[in-house]
C-alpha cells in the first residue's frame, strides 16, 4: 500500500526563507501560486508578456518576470508549463541559474522520466502533483479543504527533498485530504495510461462508436446525443462519489443488468490485449518520442486529428442541443484537464 501524508507529517516552516518560483501561470500555476502566497510562501511568477495568463497574474497581484529572473531569484523552482515545452524553457532559462541546493519542482514527471530535462546533480528533483485541475486546486484551498497530492523525490541532494516537497504540498493544501507518496516513473506511465486508454482516448472513441453506431441503425441523431454523450456526466459523477458499485446502485437494475452482461463484450480481451500494447508503448519511452517529434514538426498530425474531431457529426448535433440546455453552460471558462 502507499505511504500516505497529513498535515502533521508536513513541516511548512521549512518554506519560510525561501522564494518559489511559479513558471507558467496557467490553471496550475495560479491555483497553486495563489495558495502558496495565502500560505504565507514568497512566491514570484514567470510568464509571457502579451497573453491572457500574464494579463490573469497581474490581476492577481503578482509583476511577472522572465524565467530566467525567476530561476535567478528562485530556491525553488516550479516548471508548470505544456510538457513539450519544458525542456526548452529549462535548458534555455533556468539550467543556467541554477546552484548547488536549489530544487527544481514538477507537477508531472514526463520530462524527468523520459529524459528530456537532466538537472545537475547537486539540486534536488521533485514532484508536487494535484490528482485535480488546478481551479479546483484553489476553490478547496479557499473553502479549507484540500485536493489529495501526489509526491515523489527523484534527486535528492540536499537530504531535505521529501520534507520540501510535503511543505510544498501542505501549503497548497493538499495535505489537508492526503499526499500519497509516489515516484516520477509510476506517475508519468499511470498518468498517461489512463489519458490514452481510459479517460480521453477510451471514452471519446467509446461515445464515438455509440453514436456511429445508432445513428446508422436509423435513430435519430439527436436521441444517439443524449444516450452516447449527454448522459456519460451522469454515469461519471456517480462513479466519482460512491466508485463503480455505488454507480450500480443509483441505476436502474436493468441497466445494471445490462453492464454486467453486455459490458464485457464490448471490452474484449482482444481490447485488454491493446491496453498493454499501449502501456508499452508508453514504459518504452516510444509514445514520448512521438509526442515531441510531433511538436518538432510543427504539430501536422496533431492538427490534422484535431481539426476532424471538431468536424464529427456528434459535435454538430451536440452544439444545437447544448444551446437548450443553458445550465449547463460556463461562459468563458475552459473545461479543465483531470489532472494538469
Amino acid at each position: 500500500m502507499a505511504k500516505i501524508y497529513y498535515e502533521k507529517d508536513a513541516d511548512i516552516s521549512l518554506l519560510r526563507g525561501k522564494r518559489v518560483a511559479i513558471v507558467g501561470y496557467g490553471a496550475q500555476g495560479r491555483g497553486q501560486g495563489l495558495n502558496l502566497r495565502d500560505s504565507g510562501v514568497d512566491v514570484i511568477v514567470a510568464q509571457r508578456k502579451g497573453g491572457q495568463n500574464y494579463e490573469i497574474a497581474v490581476s492577481d497581484g503578482f509583476q511577472p518576470v522572465t524565467a530566467e529572473e525567476a530561476a535567478r531569484q528562485a530556491d525553488i523552482i516550479q516548471l508548470l508549463t505544456q510538457d513539450h515545452l519544458q525542456a526548452e524553457i529549462y535548458e534555455k532559462s533556468i539550467a543556467p541559474n541554477m546552484k548547488p541546493g536549489k530544487a527544481i519542482l514538477f507537477s508531472h514527471g514526463f520530462n524527468i522520466h523520459f529524459g528530456y530535462i537532466k538537472p545537475a546533480k547537486d539540486i534536488d528533483v521533485l514532484m508536487v502533483a494535484p490528482k485535480g485541475p488546478g481551479a479546483l486546486v484553489r476553490t478547496q484551498y479557499l473553502e479549507g479543504k484540500g485536493v489529495p497530492c501526489l509526491v515523489a523525490v527523484h534527486q535528492d541532494a540536499t537530504g531535505k527533498g521529501l520534507g520540501l516537497a510535503l511543505a510544498h504540498a501542505k501549503a497548497i493544501g493538499g495535505a489537508r485530504a492526503g499526499v500519497i507518496e509516489t515516484n516520477f516513473k509510476e506517475e508519468t506511465e499511470t498518468d498517461l495510461f489512463g489519458e490514452q486508454a481510459v479517460l480521453c482516448g477510451g471514452l471519446s472513441e467509446l461515445i464515438r462508436a455509440g453514436y456511429e453506431t445508432l445513428v446508422e441503425a436509423g435513430y435519430q441523431p439527436e436521441m444517439a446525443y443524449f444516450e452516447c454523450l449527454h448522459e456519460v456526466k451522469l454515469i461519471v459523477d456517480a462513479v466519482f462519489v460512491s466508485g463503480i458499485s455505488g454507480m450500480h446502485r443509483r441505476i436502474s437494475d436493468t441497466a445494471e443488468y445490462g453492464d454486467y452482461t453486455r459490458g464485457p463484450r464490448v471490452i474484449t480481451q482482444q481490447t485488454r490485449e491493446e491496453m498493454k500494447k499501449i502501456l508499452k508503448e508508453i514504459q518504452s519511452g516510444e509514445f514520448a518520442r512521438e509526442w515531441i517529434s510531433e511538436n518538432k514538426k510543427g504539430r501536422p498530425s496533431f492538427n490534422a486529428l484535431r481539426k476532424a474531431s471538431d468536424e464529427h457529426e456528434v459535435e454538430k448535433v451536440g452544439a444545437k442541443l447544448r444551446e437548450m440546455m443553458p445550465w449547463i453552460q460556463q461562459p468563458n471558462q475552459k473545461a479543465p484537464a483531470p489532472h494538469r
